[in-house]
This record gives C-alpha cells, sequence and structure tokens, in this order.
C-alpha cells in the first residue's frame, strides 16, 4: 500500500527517529574555482590534495611553480636567410623561436609548456562558464595555451571555459616568450587567474609561476660535448689549427665524452670560449624528470660574426640563443668576451647560498671600465648567480679564465677546489733551475714554426729580464687580492687552493712573438674589427701599455687556462718549458700540481695556434655540460 507523505511521515516519528531532510529548496553547493600548477616541482599537478596548493600565491628558489623560456626550436622551422637568399640580420635571426609564434609546434615542443590544471567543478550548473588569463606585467612575457580535443589553442581574451570543460577539468600550458632581461621591466613572475561564473556568483583563483633563470654551467657538471673552431683552409696556420682540433677530439674521447664535437667552420674565429657562454633554463617535466633547455648566450660584441654561427648551426630542439643589445662598440671590447665569465660551483657561505653557482667576472679597476651594462643586468636579473667581479687590469686580455679555474674536491667542504696561476711557483722554478747549474738552458724547448723562429733565451736571460720579473712580482700580488676576494666571499681556504706554476709577461720584447691573425682575432672577433678596436689590437701586438697600469699575459703556455673533461681529467696546453735531463720542469711541477688534487693531465699543443694570440686551450674550446641537476638544489 502506498503512502502519502504525511502518513509515511507519521509512521516514520512513531518508529525512529530520522535524519534530516534536506528541502527542496535547499541552494546547490556553491561553485568554486580552484587553478593548480606545479608548485612542489614534482612533475605533477595535483587537483586532490594540497601539495601543489599550499604557497601557490607564492614563489622563492625552493618551491613554487616554473616555467621555460620557449625559445628553442624544435620544428626547425627558423630560417637563417630571407626569400632573396640573403642572410638574415641578427635582430631577425633573434627573433625566430618557438615563442614567437601562437601555436604549439609538435609533441617536442608541447613537452617545453608547464601545465596547469583546474581542479574539476563536478557540480558545475549548465550556465557555469569560465576564462583564464595572465595577469599584470608577465602577460607580456607569457602565453597561456589550453588542451582541447583539436589540441592545444592559444588562450585569448575571447576563450571561454564551458560548464562541460569546468565539471571534466581543464588542461593548460604556459610558455615564456623569453627570459629575463631586466628585473626592473620584468622580474620574470606570471599570475594566472582563472574566474568562474554561475548563476549572480563568480570566484576567483590564482597561481604564481616564474620564468626558469637563465644560469651559466659550472664544473661540477660533467662534460658532455665539446665546441671548438675548426679554420677552414691549407695555409700553414690552418693545418696547424686543424690539427689542434684533432688532438682535441681524441683527448675527449679519451676521457668519456662521448658526443661529437661541435665544430664551426663559417667566421674563422678560433676563440670559441669568447663568442658564446653556454647556458640552461631547466624545470620538471611532466615525467617527473628534469626538462632542460639550453640557451647559448651570445657576447655583448655587436660586430663579432661568429655569434651568428649559433644561430646557423646550434639553435634547434632544446637549443635557443640569447643577444644583449645595446651594445655600444666602444665598451670595453675584450671584457665583454665569455672568457671573462666563469663560474663557481654551488655554495654557501656567510648566510648567503648559491645552489647554482655565482658568476665571475674581470673589470679593469684601473679605469673602472666593466663588462657591458646590459649583459651585467641580463646575469643580475636571473636572481640566483649574482655577478662577483675580480680585477683583471694587470692582464693585456683581462679575462679571468688566464688565471682562475674551479675544479671537482668529493669530500671537501664546498666539493669543490679553487685552481690558481703561481708566478712565485713559476720563478722558483727557474730559479731552482739556475742554482742546480741549468742556468744556460734554453728557457723553451718549442721548435720554430713556418719562418717563425723559436725562441731563444736562455733560463739565465729571462731571470736577468727586470721587466719580466717586475711583471711576475705584479701578477703575484694582483692574484692575491683577487684570492682574497674569493676566499672573502665563499669561505674557500688555503687548502682548498691548488697553485699551479705559471709565468706572465707584458710584450714581445720579453720573448714572446706576437703572431698577428690570432691577436687580432682575440681582441676584435673577426676582420671586421672596427679601426679603433684593430689599433688596440696593434699596441697589445707591440707590447705597449693600453692603460695606466702594466698588462700582462702568459709566458709560459697558462696551464690554469684549460678544460676540465671530465671529474678526475684535465687537459692542459703544452708548456714548452726548459728541458732537464729529458724532462720539461713546468710539465713536471703542473702535473704534481693537478696529481696532488687529484687529476690526470693530458695536454696538447697550442703554442703557435692559440699561446702566442694570448689565449690557451680554454680561450680556444667551450663545452657543453651535464645541466639535468635541478637547479634549486644545493
Amino acid at each position: 500500500m502506498r503512502l502519502s507523505g504525511r502518513a509515511a511521515l507519521a509512521v516514520g516519528l512513531a518508529g525512529a527517529v530520522l535524519a534530516p531532510v534536506t528541502p527542496a529548496f535547499a541552494a546547490p553547493p556553491p561553485v568554486t574555482a580552484d587553478l593548480r600548477a606545479d608548485v612542489d616541482r614534482n612533475g605533477r599537478v595535483d587537483t586532490t590534495g594540497t601539495g601543489d596548493q599550499t604557497g601557490e600565491d607564492t614563489w622563492s628558489t625552493g618551491r613554487g611553480a616554473v616555467f621555460l623560456p620557449n625559445i628553442d626550436d624544435d620544428a626547425k622551422r627558423c630560417r637563417t636567410t630571407g626569400p632573396d637568399g640573403k642572410p638574415l640580420s641578427d635582430a631577425k635571426l633573434a627573433k625566430c623561436n618557438d615563442a614567437a609564434d601562437t601555436r604549439v609546434n609538435g609533441a617536442a615542443d608541447a613537452k617545453d609548456l608547464a601545465r596547469l590544471r583546474t581542479v574539476p567543478i563536478a557540480q558545475a550548473p549548465k550556465d557555469a562558464s569560465g576564462t583564464v588569463r595572465i595577469t599584470g606585467k608577465g602577460a607580456k612575457h607569457a602565453r597561456l595555451f589550453i588542451k582541447r580535443a583539436g589540441g592545444w589553442t592559444a588562450v585569448t581574451a575571447k576563450t571561454t571555459l564551458t560548464a562541460a570543460e569546468l565539471r571534466a577539468g581543464v588542461e593548460l600550458g604556459l610558455e615564456g616568450t623569453d627570459v629575463v632581461r631586466d628585473r626592473a621591466v620584468w622580474d620574470g613572475s606570471a599570475v594566472v587567474e582563472l574566474k568562474v561564473t554561475a548563476g549572480s556568483s563568480t570566484t576567483s583563483d590564482k597561481v604564481t609561476l616564474h620564468v626558469a633563470p637563465l644560469l651559466t654551467q659550472h664544473h661540477l657538471q660533467r662534460a658532455q660535448r665539446m665546441l671548438v673552431t675548426e679554420i677552414q683552409g691549407e695555409g700553414p696556420f690552418s693545418r696547424a689549427q686543424q690539427k689542434f682540433v684533432k688532438d682535441l677530439d681524441t683527448q675527449a674521447k679519451k676521457a668519456g665524452v662521448k658526443q661529437s664535437t661541435v665544430k664551426f667552420t663559417k667566421y674563422g674565429d678560433i676563440w670559441a670560449q669568447d663568442f658564446v657562454e653556454p647556458a640552461y633554463a631547466g624545470m620538471t617535466g611532466e615525467d617527473g624528470r628534469p626538462r632542460t633547455i639550453r640557451i647559448m648566450l651570445r657576447s655583448a660584441q655587436p660586430d663579432r660574426e661568429a655569434g651568428r654561427e649559433l644561430f646557423e648551426k646550434l639553435r634547434g630542439p632544446d637549443m635557443g640563443v640569447v643577444q644583449v643589445t645595446g651594445v655600444k662598440d666602444s665598451e670595453e671590447w675584450t671584457l665583454n668576451s665569455m672568457g671573462n665569465l666563469e663560474t663557481i660551483p654551488p655554495y654557501t657561505h656567510g648566510g648567503r647560498s648559491y645552489p647554482a653557482g655565482r658568476i665571475i667576472m674581470g673589470e679593469r679597476k684601473d679605469t673602472g671600465a666593466k663588462p657591458a651594462k646590459a649583459m651585467r643586468t641580463l646575469l643580475a636579473s636571473q636572481g640566483l648567480q649574482n655577478p662577483l667581479f675580480l680585477d683583471t687590469s694587470w692582464l693585456h686580455v683581462g679575462h679571468v679564465d688566464e688565471f682562475v679555474q674551479f675544479l671537482p674536491a668529493p669530500g671537501t667542504p664546498r666539493g669543490w677546489r679553487l685552481g690558481v696561476a703561481d708566478p712565485d711557483a713559476g720563478m722558483k722554478l727557474l730559479r731552482d733551475a739556475k742554482a742546480a747549474g741549468h742556468g744556460k738552458t734554453k728557457m723553451f724547448s718549442v721548435k720554430g714554426f713556418e719562418g717563425m723562429p723559436a725562441p731563444k733565451e736562455t733560463i739565465d736571460q729571462t731571470l736577468a729580464n727586470k721587466k719580466l720579473r717586475a711583471d711576475n712580482a705584479l701578477a703575484a700580488k694582483r692574484i692575491k687580492a683577487n684570492l682574497e676576494t674569493l676566499k672573502r666571499e665563499t669561505g674557500l681556504t688555503d687548502a682548498e687552493i691548488v697553485r699551479v706554476p705559471a709565468l706572465f709577461t707584458r710584450g714581445t720584447d720579453e720573448g714572446v712573438a706576437a703572431d698577428r691573425m690570432p691577436l687580432l682575432r682575440r681582441i676584435g672577433g673577426s676582420a671586421d674589427t672596427p679601426e679603433a678596436v684593430r689599433e688596440y689590437g696593434q699596441q697589445r701586438e707591440l707590447g705597449k701599455p693600453t692603460g695606466p697600469s702594466v698588462m700582462t699575459s702568459a709566458y709560459v703556455p697558462g696551464a690554469v687556462n684549460g678544460v676540465l673533461l671530465g671529474p678526475d681529467r684535465y687537459l692542459a696546453p703544452r708548456q714548452w718549458g726548459p728541458v732537464i735531463g729529458g724532462k720539461d720542469i713546468f710539465t713536471q711541477a703542473v702535473t704534481a700540481a693537478y696529481r696532488k688534487a687529484g687529476f690526470k693531465v693530458s695536454y696538447i699543443d697550442d703554442y703557435y695556434t692559440y699561446h702566442l694570440g694570448m689565449g690557451e686551450v680554454h680561450c680556444g674550446t667551450n663545452t657543453l655540460r651535464d645541466t639535468s641537476k635541478p637547479w634549486w638544489r644545493p
């Protein structure tokens, strides 16, 4: 028998106490906007728990969602010449990358998107709708995509989320259109807002993301690939340089560098360290693994053509290029070379932490000259590797790689040591040799090259040269001052310093015969060097001071100006020092210094190809290193 509602209620009340009955007119649960991103950086966007909800409105080095500056070219669609076949300008070369359009250029490009998700609103009524947008300054530097049945589509002001999409949850992707160049213009943040409207009610939720910083490599990251310029042609210098490249390949393979060497061939600039600094930007990918884009940072030298080959040869999948603008040719030329940019490995000292390492650059304290302001601003604006400046005014070329390097050292307080050129040790080698009766031995054991005579001075003559003694006393004094700066800033102790014998000289009258072509390439970069820079190079070639201070360069090939090929493998320039008892005394001393620090040393001849141009192995090469470790972890 069917009971009426009233009768049924009476029977129920007589038999038991019933749970409250929801009135038919009760309001439905509120519709609440909830947007999530990968705040905990594990590669997944959690829409059920609170792992990606706590702290979503703030961002710090250790926590907060990250997105990539999507400036690689995954589909290899960027051209280097125009419709007329002529090379594109530098500005046009730089304009093309995956973030330059409003499309997701294939599956590989989709992996470069930082994912966001809306929490499904199961009870969203039929009239519910939503919008998403990037608010504030980030809207000019980032782009949002939505994933629908037809693939990824750029979000515009007209994009609306339907009720069905709100119920199911929506997947979004965010890309950066550039790196941070000036924090005063854009600090790298992008605030994404979700608004949901149902009836007369509107709710919103915001998530703060930050573009991954552009970071330079350091020597705790293992070398994976070598970069070098290979001169084309059949001349004697070309053949010597080609042999250097071949020997470099051999040494890299012996050290376990498996990827083939990248060889620049187009512009003839042998200083592969100087026109580019390999850098990277990374986040956690959807699979939980690091998702990294390598970014080649072009030197701030507007007319150094070799930098164009970064776009022409290297730009492609997972590889982008950044160049600064607004640099004047009159700025200190050599300080803008990337041999003047090295990176201290990660450390913590004095309450400050640098989990991705810290940049060092040289400046001329005697004249006040610094690297280009645009480059300094870009590097400082990343917020993680704030550059530390050392005094390189005593050096002809003025690069930090001429006298310092960083060496892996497991088990030490910082996990690394500092290698430093030691002129006092170099002079002691000569004095000891003289005291042992070898003063008449030739200072250099290198032979002549294509009509260029070999150096003829002896150990006695070298020690008798007042200028050379003064040059090395000056070098020792300036290096000591720079060491004090590094020790103060990092906490480094004397026990963590590897002192490598070295000698410096101010010019050709001390026995270093300058080879004009490599020298001008070192100073100016190309045959089209401005006349002012060309004259500057000529002054250096003649050994004339170009500033208030005496400026020096390596006399014996600078051993610290070599390449770290592996955690325990080091490639140094062949020393060509005095041979006593059948052994090169500088080679013996350099090998001993590195062996004590746990390194196997091999040597490569760069005397006529790089050394006489005021550079060494490091100046003429570059490396791509393993960047898979998350930059936010010490």
